[in-house]
């Protein structure tokens, strides 16, 4: 499955659980509902996976945490703010290097229309 199937996936999923709950609750509880939600689509999904930050060819274990994995191709970075601001896209642009994705979602549920919560981060490997 390509970056972009996956990218389909996790936008339907993520209307679905906006749809349900609406803006307002914590991001463990969107990520929850979240994984359920892409459960039920039968894809792989790793939540909370660690990610190490190698430095100098040694690996140092920073206690970095992906939020949710997708088919080991696509990191979803869940949150619940007033707004999404640039230290957020970095964030997860940081998190797609050290991992060497290519595709990002940063999703902000704490919006009245998810659309405009959801920002595509790709990385120029």
């Amino acid at each position: 499955m390509s970056e972009n199937e996956i990218s389909r996936i996790i936008v339907n999923c993520a209307f679905k659980v906006h749809t349900e709950l609406g803006p307002g609750l914590l991001e463990s509880a969107y990520e929850a509902c979240l994984i359920h939600e892409l459960l039920q689509e039968s894809v792989k999904v790793e939540s909370q996976k660690p990610l190490p930050l190698i430095y100098k060819g040694i690996t140092i274990d920073c206690g970095y945490r992906l939020d949710i994995l997708v088919e080991d191709k696509v990191i979803i970075e869940i949150k619940s703010v007033d707004e999404l601001s640039n230290i957020h896209t970095a964030q997860l642009l940081t998190y797609l290097k050290l991992s060497n994705k290519r595709l990002g979602l940063l999703i902000n549920f704490n919006v009245m229309l998810i659309k405009s919560g959801i920002k595509r981060i790709v990385n120029n490997l």
